[in-house]
């Protein structure tokens, strides 16, 4: 019985995710929880997963490299919460019901909670690279110094 509602849940997580990829949503996410839930039964769900995982982790990269993408996805972020916000206010958009509504919101919150991650986590990325050289024992990054001159 565990093995059914596994595969039904981890199944129309997928499923679901399949079509937020093309549907404003945040499709990778539930593509990747979907086989995550899969993968905890069926060992050919980790294959996949691990390509998701991947490549949401070099969206979320690229995304915190580049000032242009990020701004970007923050513009396209507030778009999606002001067209729900409208929708439930009651402005009649084409295609958009409540629950599409309470979906592009959350979708732009999500997203622009990944362009925060990514920007943080570039940050922290480039600090640790632009640390001097320390010794073990100092609490400072710890590299190999060059040559002292003497």
């Amino acid at each position: 019985m565990k093995t059914v509602v596994i595969a039904v849940l981890g199944g129309l997580l997928t499923l679901a995710g399949i079509c937020l990829l093309v549907l404003p949503g945040p499709g990778f996410v539930l593509v990747a929880a979907g086989l995550a839930v899969l993968a905890t039964r069926f060992p050919w769900a980790a294959k996949p997963l691990d390509y998701a995982k991947e490549k949401a982790q070099e969206g979320v990269e690229e995304v915190g490299r580049s000032p242009l993408r990020a701004a970007g996805a923050v513009l396209a972020a507030l778009v999606l919460v002001a067209l729900g916000v409208l929708a439930l206010i009651g402005v009649d958009l084409p295609f958009v019901n409540a629950v599409t509504a309470v979906v592009l919101i959350i979708s732009g919150l999500f997203l622009v909670g990944t362009v925060v991650f990514a920007r943080h986590e570039e940050k922290v990325v480039d600090a640790k690279a632009r640390r001097p050289a320390g010794t073990p024992g100092d609490g400072g990054a710890y590299r190999v110094a060059g040559p002292k001159a003497d």
